[in-house]
C-alpha cells in the first residue's frame, strides 16, 4: 500500500492478532499484580494476628502440643505400620509424566527451574500415592506455553494466548483463596477479637481459659492410654 509516497506496511493476520493478544496480557498482568498484592496483604494480616495469638497463650498451646504429641506417640504404638506400595498404574504415570517435564529436558535456566518445581509436586504425590494428583500436574503442564516449542509468529501466539488463559486462571484462583481465607477460622478469630476490643473485651485472655480447659483433657486422654499400654502401676 503506497501512501503520499511512502509505502506502508499492512500486518498480516496473524500479526494483528498477536498484537491484539500481546495487549490483552499486558492489561491482565497489570490486574494479576493488584491481585496479587492484594492477597498477599491479607496473608500477612493474618499472619501477624497469628503471631499474636500465640504470643498471648503459647505456653498453654506449647503444653497441649507436647501431650497431644505424647498421644500420638502412643496411639501409633497401636496400629500397624502402612508400607508404601505403588500400584503398577502409579509407576506408569510417574514415567510418563517424568518423560515430559524432567529438569534434564530443559533448554534454559528458567525452564530447568520450573520443571524442578513441577518434579519436586510429582515425587511428593508419587509418595503419597497421589495418582490424581500426578494427573492435574501433567494436564498443567501440556497446557502451559513452556510445552510450545518453535519460533516464529504462529508458536509465540499461541505462547501468548496461553498466557493469558494462565493469568486468567491464576485471578480466579486469587480470588478463590481470599474468599476461602475470609472463610476460615483464622480470619473469624482476627474479626471477633477486633469487634471484642471495641466492647472492651479481651477474647485472647478468655480463650486462654478455654485452653486450660482443654490441657485438662488432653491430660486425662493421656493417663487413659498410659494405663491401656500398662505404663502406670
Amino acid at each position: 500500500m503506497e501512501i503520499e509516497g511512502r509505502i506502508m506496511r499492512t500486518l498480516a493476520p496473524e500479526d494483528e492478532e498477536l498484537e491484539k493478544k500481546k495487549t490483552e496480557l499486558t492489561g491482565l498482568e497489570t490486574e494479576l499484580a493488584q491481585r496479587e498484592l492484594d492477597l498477599t496483604t491479607l496473608q500477612a494480616e493474618l499472619h501477624a494476628f497469628e503471631r499474636e495469638y500465640f504470643r498471648v497463650i503459647g505456653i498453654r498451646y506449647t503444653e497441649l502440643d507436647r501431650i497431644e504429641d505424647q498421644i500420638a506417640e502412643y496411639m501409633a504404638s497401636l496400629e500397624a505400620i502402612k508400607a508404601f506400595k505403588p500400584s503398577q498404574n502409579l509407576k506408569q504415570l510417574y514415567r510418563d509424566v517424568a518423560k515430559l517435564i524432567h529438569p534434564d529436558l530443559a533448554t534454559d535456566e528458567k525452564e530447568r527451574l520450573r520443571r524442578q518445581e513441577l518434579m519436586a509436586q510429582v515425587n511428593q504425590a508419587y509418595e503419597n500415592g497421589d495418582e490424581e494428583k500426578i494427573r492435574e500436574i501433567l494436564q498443567s503442564w501440556e497446557n502451559s506455553p513452556e510445552s510450545i516449542r518453535g519460533e516464529g509468529v504462529a508458536a509465540e501466539l499461541v505462547r501468548t494466548i496461553r498466557k493469558i488463559a494462565q493469568g486468567k486462571q491464576r485471578l480466579n484462583t486469587i480470588f478463590m483463596e481470599i474468599d476461602l481465607l475470609e472463610k476460615t477460622e483464622l480470619y473469624q478469630l482476627k474479626s471477633s477479637v477486633n469487634m471484642a476490643e471495641k466492647s472492651g473485651r479481651n477474647l485472647l485472655s478468655e480463650m486462654a481459659t478455654q485452653l486450660d480447659e482443654q490441657i485438662v483433657i488432653a491430660q486425662n486422654k493421656l493417663d487413659e492410654l498410659k494405663t491401656q499400654l500398662g505404663l502406670y502401676k
